[in-house]
């Protein structure tokens, strides 16, 4: 299953080439809502550089013409606007093939995703409401923490505009990936860009779920590597969050990751085939409504799902352990979107 995954740094360099095919569609717009943040301005500089870009739509609720100007230098053909506040969201929406949602408060030390959600949850539901009005079709791509949480809220928002499409809808749970297989390699001693490990469950803590056993290049793991190396990859957040001090949390890696998610989704949505990227979307791999694992991605969004593959006892057990978590922040995101 690993050996299907796309990794960041080809989607990153190929999709940023200058020398990348001319022949390559250039109509996508792409809307990064929170544009002017700590994940939102590093990834949008990273969107800029894509070929398949056309037009880059920036929002928040400040500071965005000032991003949106100094991005528009960059010699890409990508163009770049910014928008600010309410009366300028659909403005900013109409037409977009793809949303990122960054938007949100950043954690800070001794924060856990959970006490977030208060703020973060009225964002994510506010804005995925924009969204069902404005760009019902557009792929939906949610960063926003707890995505355990959000990426429920988003669809009841759009099941109660009557315009879901469970294919559509991601939380972007990439950089559980990158950090696995960044992790893995340092440990491992392979090379980084062809490590390639499937992550399952959620995104946060022990619903995070690395499967070290399907990792490509096959490695071979001791009982305590596979149990620290598996916490590590769970609480990756929390270590930039301590390092930072109280300066912000993981912006800089989160916004690679996010960007590494879109260039796979338009590459997708431009014909390539059997692009594959793990993400939290609606599922029936297991009783839980929401679930990551890796995807297949089509035009459409999610074109197969691929399951768990074949678990090791140690994983199986980790899997029944983050079921009550991830279902308690399911049925909070779905609860709040309804009350």
């Amino acid at each position: 299953m690993a050996s299907f995954i796309r990794k960041a740094a080809s989607n990153l360099a190929t999709l940023g080439s200058r020398s990348f095919s001319v022949s390559a569609p250039r109509h996508a717009k792409v809307s990064v809502l929170g544009a002017a943040g700590g994940i939102g301005q590093p990834l949008s500089l990273l969107l800029k550089q894509s070929t398949l870009i056309s037009e880059l739509a920036l929002y928040d609720v400040a500071n965005t013409v000032g991003v949106a100007a100094d991005l528009s230098h960059i010699e890409s053909a990508a163009q770049v606007k910014g928008y600010v506040g309410d009366s300028q969201l659909e403005e900013c929406l109409a037409g977009s093939n793809i949303v990122i949602i960054p938007a949100g408060v950043p954690r800070k030390p001794g924060m856990t995703r959970d006490d977030l959600f208060n703020i973060n949850a009225g964002i994510a539901k506010n804005l995925s409401e924009a969204c069902a009005r404005t760009c019902p079709d557009a792929m939906l791509c949610i960063i926003s923490n707890p995505v355990n949480s959000t990426v429920p809220i988003a669809s009841e928002v759009f099941k109660k505009a009557g315009v879901y499409d469970p294919r559509k809808l991601f939380g972007v749970t990439t950089l559980d990936v990158v950090r696995a297989n960044t992790f893995i390699a340092e440990l491992k001693g392979t090379p980084v860009t062809q490590t390639q490990c499937p992550v399952i469950g959620g995104h946060a803590g022990i619903t995070i779920l690395p499967l070290l056993s399907q990792v490509e290049p096959s490695c071979t793991f001791s009982d305590e590597e596979r149990a620290a190396l598996t916490v590590r990859i769970q609480n990756a957040g929390t270590e930039v969050v301590e390092a930072k001090a109280g300066g912000g949390s993981a912006t800089l890696s989160m916004a690679y990751a996010g960007a590494r998610f879109a260039f796979a989704l338009l590459q997708a949505m431009n014909g390539a085939k059997n692009v594959v990227e793990c993400s939290y979307v609606e599922s029936d791999v297991t009783d839980l409504q929401f679930f990551s694992t890796p995807l297949v991605l089509g035009a459409n969004g999610v074109e197969q799902n691929l399951g768990l593959g074949t678990l090791i006892d140690f994983e199986q057990d980790a899997l029944e352990k983050l079921k009550p978590e991830l279902s308690g922040s399911i049925e909070k995101g779905i609860k709040f979107a309804n009350q």
